[in-house]
């Protein structure tokens, strides 16, 4: 009885030796850890630097050694106004997330057996079945897509039907989409090819709405068409170039010199996340030259040049982290639409002419034509991109069936927004548009393969 007494009056001594132990380790490491940092920040502000550099020493044998960086605070969001201070070249620098593979599964697509590819086949003239709608009874018509309005009188373009080989196409049916869409938000993301495939889907659906239950939003960077008796948007968000950039703007976006954020994905995804349906769609505006780079971390303005499937293959790794990180295929549908071809060298499917498709009246019937305005390294990057996410993307493969369409596009036939020169007028072809697409027209058949895959 005595031996524990003793024990336990020895106990608390002990306790407490320990405890101021414990106190003046923590105490200890406190201090230095604030001197490092008190250190660091003296350092930065002296030397004005942008960043705090994180070495990573562990990565995987396969990859090579990279710097991460942390932003010390938040960068000014990019906008019209926006400059490069000075350019440098691309330094080969890539955002965390690339070094990351995301497991590949299978393609999640058409319901059809392996036998029948959908984007494989012809286009039959159907003047019984097409078109789907009549430019003049849709509301929401473009005038930059309007044909018709603007002088076209060979109408062909808009009775042509695609008919895959060895399988049909789900017949369109406005109703049975709109019970696909009920309580839920489809959402367009990218360029004015993907807003022309926007306008397409609502001129195939508002018929199926009485007026008084449709309402749209002004035009915006992001557009919503409202559906109230089937609680349903179909949507439009302006993100041509996917990742933040100065070319943001819905209207004021022509611009010398294109800057983007190839880590900056945040402005759009924010405004996309919460869709059941996206399909986005990004090519050809990266096909006017070099593009800039300003990292989130860079606080100095210092741009990196790099040309453009580069840029768009940093920007495509930006949204495919985000599609790997959000999106459950059995909650979310995101569908990635192929390169939208363009048709500006005759001499391509009719050798010894000049000219561009202006005056087209056919289809090209030749299914093995392929032209420059399809670009092979960035359809082949593409491939690579959205292979590494499997199901959680499906491809609507639009581009080799749109190039046979030599006579879809507008021409001369739509609005311009510049003054044309009398030199201009007097020559068509230099000023045509080869690149958008008359309503009805094609697009339509692309928005029919996103019903049938729906």
């Amino acid at each position: 009885m005595q031996r524990w007494q003793k024990k336990k009056k020895q106990l608390p001594l002990l306790a407490l030796i320990f405890f101021v132990f414990i106190v003046f380790s923590i105490l200890y490491n406190e201090c230095n850890i604030r001197h490092i940092h008190g250190v660091q920040s003296e350092k930065d502000d002296n030397n004005h630097s942008h960043q705090s550099t994180v070495k990573i020493e562990s990565l995987p044998k396969s990859t090579p050694p990279q710097n991460f960086t942390l932003p010390k605070k938040p960068p000014v969001g990019l906008d019209k106004f926006s400059k490069c201070s000075s350019t440098v070249p691309y330094s080969g620098r890539r955002a965390a997330w690339a070094v990351h593979t995301v497991e590949s599964g299978g393609r999640r697509g058409a319901p059809e057996p392996e036998a029948c590819d959908l984007f494989s086949g012809k286009w039959v003239f159907d003047n019984t079945s097409y078109p789907l709608y009549s430019e003049s009874s849709c509301p929401y018509m473009s005038d930059q897509l309007a044909c018709r309005k603007h002088g076209r009188t060979d109408l062909g373009y808009q009775f042509w039907r695609w008919q895959p080989h060895n399988c049909n196409l789900k017949r369109w049916n406005a109703t049975e989409m709109w019970e696909k869409l009920r309580g839920k938000r489809l959402m367009f993301v990218g360029d004015s090819l993907n807003r022309g495939q926007w306008i397409s889907m609502l001129c195939l659906l508002q018929s199926a709405i009485p007026a008084d239950k449709q309402s749209i939003t002004p035009n915006a960077e992001l557009t919503i068409f409202t559906a109230e008796n089937y609680n349903a948007t179909v949507e439009f968000l302006w993100a041509p170039l996917l990742v933040e950039s100065n070319s943001d703007d819905v209207v004021e976006h022509r611009l010398d010199e294109r800057i983007l954020r190839p880590d900056g994905i945040l402005r759009h995804s924010s405004r996309w996340e919460h869709a059941d349906i996206l399909i986005f769609n990004s090519y050809l505006w990266w096909r006017q030259g070099s593009v800039k780079l300003l990292w989130s971390t860079e606080e100095n303005a210092v741009c990196e040049e790099i040309d453009g499937v580069g840029g768009m293959e940093l920007a495509m790794e930006a949204w495919a982290d985000w599609v790997a990180s959000h999106v459950d295929p059995l909650k979310k549908r995101v569908f990635f639409v192929t390169m939208s071809p363009t048709h500006q060298i005759k001499e391509e499917w009719e050798p010894g002419s000049q000219g561009n498709c202006y005056d087209e009246k056919l289809p090209i019937s030749d299914e093995k034509y392929w032209g420059t305005g399809s670009n092979l390294p960035t359809m082949q990057m593409v491939h690579k991109v959205l292979n590494r996410l499997g199901s959680k993307v499906s491809v609507l493969n639009i581009t080799q069936l749109s190039e046979y369409r030599k006579d879809g596009h507008p021409t001369i036939y739509r609005k311009f927004w510049e003054p044309l020169s009398a030199e201009k007028i007097a020559d068509p072809a230099s000023y045509s548009d080869c690149i958008h697409w008359c309503l009805p027209g094609v697009p339509d058949v692309w928005n029919e393969f996103l019903f049938h895959f729906l």
